[in-house]
């Protein structure tokens, strides 16, 4: 069972109302979101009501700065299961654009926590701001919302080895190939979920067939291969290893994520799978001939088989 994903454009189904409401952008869904999340869901089971996990998208950050390079951790359809997972009852969606860009602080709280969603409670994490210009935080959300039977709790940020767990921490983590420590921060492996898109299929005459991925809004991981695993449809799981990045080898470079599955034959086209980041082997590298970069992904595979082990 899938749980229902709301527009916060609409009104909240009746059963719904009476809910209590974990506010955030949530992308990654890492340790100190589930910290707000899990507030969220305590209260709610102590009174009774349901617990909806809220998120942005876009992300606020793509519509005041429209030409940010992509730094998505999750998709929608990622976050819906991740919130599913950690018992919500709802998924529910802002779609971020100019009218909630420019919904003063009060009239978010009134008007659409209060009489668009039927909010009883709202748990947020510390830092926390919303409405036109950032007008709200946390103690607007407090002492506004009491006087509209919204009641609010904070969440204080969650810290690892005295530094606080955040996505941009996260995002710093990928960006330089330590899967270990993003991994450790979102309690999974970092994941890019796409369609099986046909390429070159030069893979496949070096005996390396890759399964190809466009990267849409998702952060790029430092560029090289990479030991990975990769969920595909029916729920099959198999090791591989990954070329993330623009395959200096060949020409034209495009970007791209290029699984390749250890032990599996079967033709994934037009079909959506899930690949996980385990271990960063190595920077991706220009290689002089066709001999030359088959003799290193065979070395690479060795590796990663096992790494992965």
């Amino acid at each position: 069972m899938t749980i229902p994903r709301l527009s916060a454009s609409d009104p909240m189904p009746q059963s719904l109302r009476g809910g209590v409401i974990a506010l955030g952008n949530f992308d990654g869904f890492h340790r100190g979101h589930q910290a707000v999340a899990g507030e969220a869901l305590a209260w709610a089971r102590a009174e009774g009501r349901p617990t909806i996990i809220a998120t942005f998208d876009p992300h606020p950050v793509r519509y005041f700065a429209p030409d940010a390079a992509p730094f998505r951790l999750t998709t929608l359809d990622q976050r819906q299961e991740l919130f599913e997972a950690a018992g919500a009852d709802a998924m529910l969606v802002f779609e971020f654009g100019t009218e909630l860009a420019s919904t003063t602080a009060e009239d978010f709280i009134v008007e659409l926590l209060g009489k668009r969603l039927g909010a009883a409670g709202v748990v947020t994490g510390e830092d926390f701001t919303f409405g036109r210009g950032r007008g709200g935080n946390t103690e607007v959300l407090r002492q506004l919302g009491a006087l509209h039977a919204i009641s609010a709790r904070t969440v204080g940020a969650v810290s690892e080895q005295g530094e606080i767990v955040s996505s941009s921490r996260i995002r710093e983590a990928l960006k330089a190939g330590d899967c270990a420590a993003a991994t450790h921060l979102l309690t999974r492996p970092f994941a890019i979920r796409g369609v099986v898109q046909h390429g070159d299929k030069v893979g496949r005459t070096i005996g390396f067939p890759t399964a190809n991925l466009a990267l849409g809004t998702y952060l790029r991981p430092r560029y090289g291969i990479y030991a990975v695993t990769a969920t595909l449809p029916g729920g099959r799981v198999v090791h591989g290893a990954a070329n993330m990045g623009v395959r200096p080898t060949f020409d034209p470079p495009k970007e791209l994520l290029e699984p390749h599955f250890f032990d599996f034959s079967g033709d994934l086209y037009g079909q959506e799978i899930e690949v996980e980041f385990h271990h960063f082997l190595r920077p991706e590298a220009k290689f002089d001939s066709l001999d030359a970069l088959t003799a290193q992904m065979e070395a690479d595979c060795l590796k990663a088989r096992k790494l992965l082990a």
